[in-house]
């Protein structure tokens, strides 16, 4: 018995190398393939009656709207694509996106989507009657709409066109505009203007009141900002995209907040002060129709109103400020009680964002969630259990998890486990939810949950790639923690499956670096740049990223210390956390040591390259090379305006270190960047001719900041693989 025993452990032994040598290695074409692609879940939408929910699933032929049973999984197919007919429209009309009506019998169909910004699209909408299979046009015009959105009721809609604000009763099909000043690059109704989108993350500016009898909209006067242009090469004579982008320390959009009545037909404009030089990042209605909440910010966004209208006679009051000596954040994170009485809020006033309970005179009851950490997202409140439910790093800042808490602040619960980044979609009653978790070795399983935590089931746990990814050679990540004077920072080591700690391996840093961000997160990784890192990884490669100081998920002071001076704290963290790792980790080659980052990480890079006589190879995908040529919104949140803050923005900009630069650098833009304009590295390249240091740039003519379309990425990528692998 013991010498069959001996035997079998033998073989085992045997066995267990030829097996890993038989795993797969990463390609580079892996880059742009879906093999390491997890399956998800598209555009769910829960049912009011909260026992169904509704997803968008794409079959070999078609595109299905299904609504599932929560309980048993069954579904059945509410429409699909080759259900919607409609007279004079031969193509198919794809279902891109949806909205059910109040009572669910209708549905808003979103198609035909053409990009324009960020989040800004304009597209068709289609109305979809469930009882009779009937589709129509929502709107005669031939031209595309915006934001469409049905009313409470479902009888009426609205949407933007031409920078209008419209109105459209779906039973008699009789079309209304609200606004009739809307103008290319001068008046906006019900849609925001460039720098709102890109800053403060929203595009659609218009909002039904709860009982649909008002909307409240936003108007942007851009008259008064300043045009820039993209040159749009391909013709013979090149075109342009004129628009209006507010730089740093320029003049923005004069804001203001209209609400339209539909029974009277008239529009009652709010008092939000006398000053144009502030903003509204949000407005969002109370329980009470008559009552619309304003946030207003100075322009220096160091200090927040939150002020009640009354919507009938425009007047304001502040109900509560809150101010910062370097600034506010935005959120969404504002909810009003059905009660009529309440509301909740977030904010980092303690030091660390957490969720208070306010009366509506604005006098605090309580702070409900305390500690030394985050609460990152507000999920919602259940009245009838008194349960708030949010996402928070109390295990880890690496971490996201959900927890539940009375709204005395008794009774928290966590609710997710492991080391694992969580999301959360909620049903509209709390009683169910889908949880979304991950790890870095993981990839998303999509499971519905009770409210109480409870699986009820599995939706999607991605075993097929998990099986894939066991077939492959995959490196290994290590979370570490790096104990500078300044701070301790948290970073991740990417290693070869078959790393060797005798060996001497060149390093790689990929960072991005700015206020909030964080790229050390314990969740699987996705994308074209995830699976380049690994492929690096088996070229015998280390890959490392750190967190800086600036980064988010640690508290207001961690965050908020490179106010008036970004570029300069984060730049001194990379590279003595690179000095740290020299001395701690053998089987890094000091002679090796590169850097890569994209938009802010393409500042850094630039920076740390100049700065540093450890990094002698970078990368700088679109990056910001002078604060004055960025935004007013994000720029002056953090940097003040160039006139306050003069020596923050030279010693911020890498065209003032162009003189130091030394190594291998490659520089890489889209032409047709709106956001970190091409402008950018056209001044740093003068520069660095000037300075006589010879580098590589590559630019990608009409492409956006993403750098994509066609062929674009997988020509990118091999360029930047390369340049590391020729240089590095």
């Amino acid at each position: 018995m013991r010498k069959l025993l001996l035997l079998v452990l033998l073989i085992g032994w045997v066995v267990q190398p030829i097996s890993a040598q038989q795993k797969k290695p990463i390609s580079f074409e892996h880059i742009f393939s879906d093999t390491f692609s997890p399956e998800g879940i598209r555009s769910v939408n829960w049912m009011d009656d909260g026992q169904y929910y509704t997803t968008l699933e794409r079959t070999r032929n078609d595109i299905e709207l299904r609504k599932y049973n929560i309980l048993t999984g069954d579904y059945e197919v509410i429409v699909a694509t080759t259900d919607l007919r409609v007279e004079g429209r031969e193509e198919p009309i794809i279902i891109q996106g949806y909205q059910f009506s109040a009572d669910e019998q209708k549905i808003l169909i979103k198609t035909d989507i053409e990009r324009i910004w960020r989040r800004s699209t304009r597209e068709n909408y289609y109305i979809y009657n469930i009882e009779t299979g009937e589709t129509t046009k929502l709107t005669k015009s031939d031209q595309k709409q915006q934001y469409a959105q049905l009313s409470p009721s479902g009888d009426k809609a609205a949407f933007v066109q031409n920078n209008n604000l419209y109105l459209v009763n779906l039973e008699t099909g009789k079309e209304k505009a609200i606004t009739t000043d809307g103008k290319h690059n001068h008046i906006i109704n019900g849609a925001t203007d460039w720098v709102y989108e890109e800053e403060f993350g929203i595009a659609k500016a218009w909002y039904w009141s709860p009982n649909g009898e008002k909307i409240a909209f936003y108007r942007f006067d851009e008259r008064r900002v300043k045009e820039f242009f993209l040159t749009e090469w391909g013709n013979l004579y090149p075109g342009q995209t004129r628009y209006k982008y507010p730089k740093a320390g320029e003049k923005n959009s004069i804001v203001k907040i209209g609400v339209y009545d539909l029974s009277s037909g008239k529009t009652t404009w709010m008092d939000v002060g006398s000053e144009n030089d502030q903003y509204i990042p949000r407005i969002n209605w109370t329980r009470d129709p008559n009552k619309l909440a304003i946030r207003r910010m100075n322009q220096l966004q160091n200090k927040q109103d939150l002020m009640l209208a009354d919507v009938n006679t425009g007047k304001t009051e502040i109900i509560k400020t809150e101010t910062s000596d370097a600034w506010v954040d935005v959120s969404n994170d504002l909810r009003f009680l059905d009660n009529g009485n309440q509301f909740i809020y977030t904010s980092e006033e303690s030091g660390y964002n957490h969720i208070y309970l306010y009366n509506m005179d604005g006098e605090m009851i309580r702070q409900i969630t305390n500690g030394d950490w985050e609460v990152t997202h507000y999920v919602g409140y259940d009245d009838k259990t008194d349960r708030i439910y949010y996402m928070s790093t109390e295990d880890s800042p690496l971490e996201r998890h959900l927890y539940s808490i009375n709204i005395d602040g008794t009774g928290k619960q966590k609710m997710t486990d492991g080391d694992s980044w969580n999301s959360i979609n909620m049903s509209r009653d709390y009683k169910y939810y889908i949880e979304t978790t991950s790890t870095p070795t993981m990839p998303p399983k999509y499971s519905l949950h009770e409210r109480n935590g409870d699986q009820l089931r599995m939706l999607e746990d991605n075993r097929a790639l998990q099986d894939t990814l066991s077939a492959y050679q995959m490196p290994s990540k290590e979370f570490i923690k790096i104990p500078l004077e300044q701070a301790t920072l948290n970073g991740y080591i990417m290693k070869p499956h078959d790393f060797d700690p005798d060996k001497k391996y060149p390093v790689l840093f990929y960072v991005y670096g700015g206020p909030g961000s964080q790229t050390v997160t314990k969740q699987f990784g996705t994308g074209q740049r995830p699976i380049w890192h690994r492929y690096l990884t088996e070229q015998g490669y280390i890959v490392v990223s750190v967190d800086n100081r600036g980064t988010g998920g640690r508290g207001r002071d961690f965050e908020k210390q490179v106010y008036k001076k970004l570029g300069q704290y984060e730049v001194e963290d990379q590279i003595d956390a690179a000095k740290y790792l020299i001395q701690n980790y053998d089987y890094l080659d000091a002679e090796r040591f590169g850097i890569w980052g994209w938009s802010y990480g393409g500042f850094m890079s630039s920076l740390v390259l100049a700065k540093s006589d450890i990094f002698n190879t970078a990368i700088a995908v679109a990056p910001v090379t002078n604060w004055r040529f960025y935004d007013t919104i994000y720029t002056e949140r953090f940097m003040q305006t160039p006139q306050m803050n003069p020596g923050g923005y030279e010693k911020g900009s890498p065209i003032t270190y162009a003189d130091q630069m030394e190594g291998n650098y490659l520089l890489v833009h889209g032409t047709g960047d709106d956001n970190v304009h091409f402008q950018n590295t056209v001044r740093f390249v003068n520069k660095l001719i000037e300075e006589d240091f010879q580098f590589e740039t590559m630019f990608y003519p009409n492409r956006t900041h993403g750098i994509y379309g066609g062929n674009t990425r997988q020509h990118l990528f091999e360029k930047l693989n390369n340049f590391i692998l020729e240089n590095l």
